[in-house]
């Protein structure tokens, strides 16, 4: 018996070698699954256009719309008691700077910086959407140049303008050129920032956290960015039917989500910031996945990101990509537009999309900007 028992001992042993030798010692690999393609070919996208069933195109639209919209989670209180107070102004070349405070949702009421052309308004307007970065401590300023604030914010927004705008302020220069431009700081950048300081390592943590109330801070984002323009609607100065957006990076994003979920905004310009999640999440090629601050629960399960962005088709919109951006590479920004333009060839209305990849790195220098007011004046 004591040598049978012994027997069983040893076989279990070696049975249990034998099951250890055939399993892997991790299922994680560089912050991904190993089991990453076979999750892959579940996304099937089955509300794109072309995938989806719905051949009416707009009512394909309010589909895809509500579809979205669910992802994003509960929204912020909606208000339109903004109680608008003026902080500061100053005269500028060709326009005027304010700083203005007001209620953006029922939770918060916010600081924004507002630029307005010299003359007889009502003027074409632009939403302007700061970009991630990395970079916290400011978020607003990086679009504006600021105004009576100390020399340690002054200085950090111009070193930012200088790195990633060449030198130049989109907003100040698209004011200069006629339009009324506004910029507002997403939450976690700039004046709305953590208590204790900006510490980007916080960022998940405190997107989790949302999540865990049944809230999405990056979909708050994109509310709130939907609530700016309905409020940059209301300003005297601006002309309701001709608003645009705008922006670079994480902004671009936010850009294009916005032309998306708004029908106030008549034109978009994304800026270094489109992609396909196959491309996206690739061994090959995966470098920016985003994290939190694109991250909309259960989307994938219809839309990608070009499905998504052509929910604002037939809207004139611009895209431009850096051959040399080594976050979004060019192949997976090619497969990205060539999506949109069925869409938006499918509607007849080609020439209203405008794909380009420049010679450039993740950058939105002068020419860029020279490219984007060229659009602007010729669709708003």
């Amino acid at each position: 018996m004591v040598k049978g028992l012994l027997f069983g001992m040893i076989g279990l042993v070696v049975s249990t070698t034998a099951l250890s030798q055939h399993l892997p010692a991790y299922e994680l690999e560089r912050e991904m699954p190993v089991f990453l393609d076979q999750l892959k070919k579940e996304l099937t996208y089955p509300m794109a256009w072309g995938n989806s069933p719905v051949k009416n195109f707009k009512k394909w639209r309010r589909q895809a719309r509500a579809a979205l919209l669910d992802a994003m989670l509960a929204p912020p209180p909606y208000t339109t008691d903004y109680k608008t107070e003026v902080i500061a102004e100053e005269q500028r070349e060709g326009y005027r700077a304010k700083k203005l405070c007001f209620n953006l949702t029922g939770y918060s009421r916010v600081n924004a910086y507002v630029l307005i052309p010299n003359g007889e308004g009502p003027f074409p307007a632009v939403v302007l959407l700061h970009d991630h970065g990395g970079h916290y401590t400011i978020g607003k300023e990086k679009m504006i140049r600021p105004f009576g604030v100390d020399k340690t914010v002054l200085d950090d927004s111009d070193n930012w303008a200088a790195n990633c705008y060449g030198g130049q302020y989109v907003g100040d220069y698209l004011a200069a050129h006629g339009y009324v431009v506004i910029s507002v700081d997403a939450l976690y950048w700039g004046e709305r920032g953590r208590k204790e300081g900006a510490d980007g390592s916080k960022y998940a943590d405190n997107a989790g956290n949302f999540m865990m109330l049944g809230r999405s801070l990056s979909a708050f984002m994109n509310y709130e960015d939907m609530y700016t323009t309905d409020y940059l609607a209301t300003l005297p100065e601006v002309d309701a039917k001709r608003i645009a957006c705008m922006g670079f990076s994480m902004g671009g994003y936010r850009a294009w989500m916005l032309s998306a979920l708004s029908d106030k905004i008549q034109v978009g310009a994304a800026i270094c910031w489109m992609n396909t999640t196959d491309c996206q999440f690739s061994w090959e090629y995966g470098r920016e996945r985003g994290g939190f601050a694109n991250m909309l629960p259960g989307i994938r399960r219809y839309l990608d990101y070009p499905h998504i962005a052509s929910i604002a088709c037939p809207k004139p919109m611009l895209f431009l990509n850096g051959e040399h951006d080594k976050l979004f590479p060019p192949v997976g920004v090619r497969d990205a537009f060539a999506e949109m333009h069925k869409v938006w060839e499918s509607r007849s209305a080609g020439d209203r999309l405008v794909t380009e990849l420049w010679d450039m790195p993740h950058d939105c220098g002068k020419k860029v900007q020279a490219k984007i007011l060229d659009f602007l004046n010729k669709w708003l």
